[in-house]
């Protein structure tokens, strides 16, 4: 199996080198990933300037490039620039969660999202803020749950988020977002913004939040599509 691994939290990350460790049990293993910290870029790419991507040789012989862009570039410049072809594209393992509302704003999603698109089945690992350890400890689980289960034969990007602890594994819906911002004004007329946890705890394990919060390893399937299907065939429903 081919597999291509990226990430937002860029290419020297510990999630990265970590997640290559992994994959290189599954089959032959090809990273492109950020030159910086490319957290909360979302889909966003890169269409006025070029950018560099350079070889690299961080993770002891494995093919590797770094790219001065964000997730969902390095995506297209594997698949679409360079022209390789994968099976599969893993995404992190990102150092905080990705869940609910807040995955909007994810490059590690993103990234996902966008291979999705070019047609290869992809995949968003995220550890706890803590620790990579639980993540470590049962990502091959997972994955053999995710094939058991053939996922991929119905959903186009499972999210995959581990709590601190926790080993039970729960199929997930998206729920509300977890962070919100408060915006400081300062006087030199910048805006500084940081994160608001909004999170209550609704106990509804049937969603990322609440699973993944409350010590359950959560598998969200995703999909492309943003059509409102129920609107639309409201919408589009003959009168009389």
């Amino acid at each position: 199996m081919r597999i291509l691994l990226t990430n937002d939290d860029g290419i020297e990350a510990e999630g990265l080198r970590l997640s290559v460790e992994w994959a290189k049990t599954l089959g032959e293993v090809t990273v492109f990933a950020p030159k910086l910290q490319q957290s909360a870029k979302s889909h966003s790419i890169e269409i006025h300037k070029g950018y560099e991507v350079k070889r690299v040789d961080l993770f002891g012989g494995i093919e590797a490039y770094s790219v001065d862009s964000t997730p969902a570039d390095c995506v297209r410049v594997a698949i679409l620039g360079m022209k390789k072809e994968f099976d599969l594209v893993v995404s992190g393992i990102n150092c905080g969660p990705n869940l609910g509302g807040d995955i909007h704003y994810s490059g590690t999603v993103a990234a996902c999202y966008e291979a999705a698109l070019l047609g290869v089945r992809a995949m968003a690992v995220s550890a706890s803020f803590q620790s990579f350890e639980n993540a470590i400890k049962n990502i091959g689980r997972v994955y053999k749950e995710i094939c058991a289960r053939r996922m991929f034969d119905f959903a186009e990007i499972v999210n995959v988020n581990f709590p601190e602890a926790g080993d039970e594994i729960l199929i997930t819906k998206m729920g509300p977002a977890i962070y919100s911002d408060s915006f400081e004004f300062l006087p030199d007329g910048t805006v500084k913004p940081s994160l608001v946890c909004l999170y209550e705890g609704t106990r509804d394990l049937g969603l990322d939040t609440d699973a993944t919060m409350t010590g359950h390893i959560s598998i969200t399937p995703l999909r492309c599509d943003l059509t409102d299907v129920s609107a639309f065939e409201r919408i589009t429903k003959k009168v009389g």
